[in-house]
C-alpha cells in the first residue's frame, strides 16, 4: 500500500476519532443539562420551604423541563447527530478501511511504531504476547 494510502487513512480516522471526542462532549452536555434540571427540584423544595413561593414557582414554570433548544431536549440532539452525521461518518470509515487495507485499522500508527520503537528492547516490542 502507498505511503499516501497510509497518511490518507490515517487522517479519515483522526477525523473520525475527532468527532468520537466530540460526541462525548455531546453526551456530557446532555447528563450536565440533565443533572441540572434534576437539582431544579431541590432548588424549587426549598425556595418553598423558605417562603419564596413566587420565585419557585418562576423557576418551576420558567427553567424546570425546559427545551434546550426550540423542540428539543439534550437526548434529541444527540440523537439527530448520531443519525444524521456520526453514524453515516463512522460507517463511511469503516467502508474505505475495508475497500483499501482490508479492514486492519490504524495503520500509520502502526508504521510509527515500528519506526520509533527500539529493536530487542522488552517493551518495545512489536506485538503483545501471545497466551496459550
Amino acid at each position: 500500500m502507498s505511503d499516501e494510502t497510509v497518511q490518507a487513512l490515517g487522517s479519515l480516522s483522526k477525523a473520525l476519532e475527532t468527532t468520537e471526542r466530540a460526541r462525548g462532549h455531546l453526551y456530557a452536555f446532555h447528563q450536565l443539562t440533565g443533572s441540572a434540571d434534576l437539582e431544579l427540584d431541590n432548588a424549587v423544595r426549598l425556595l418553598r420551604e423558605a417562603g419564596h413561593s413566587d420565585h419557585a414557582d418562576v423557576v418551576e414554570r420558567e427553567i424546570l423541563g425546559r427545551n434546550v433548544i426550540p423542540g428539543h431536549w439534550t437526548f434529541q440532539i444527540i440523537e439527530a447527530y448520531n443519525r444524521t452525521y456520526y453514524r453515516p461518518f463512522a460507517d463511511l470509515e469503516r467502508d474505505v478501511v475495508r475497500d483499501l487495507a482490508d479492514g486492519r485499522d490504524h495503520l500509520y500508527e502502526a508504521e510509527m511504531k515500528e519506526a520509533r520503537r527500539s529493536r530487542h528492547h522488552p517493551d518495545h516490542t512489536a506485538r503483545p504476547p501471545t497466551t496459550g
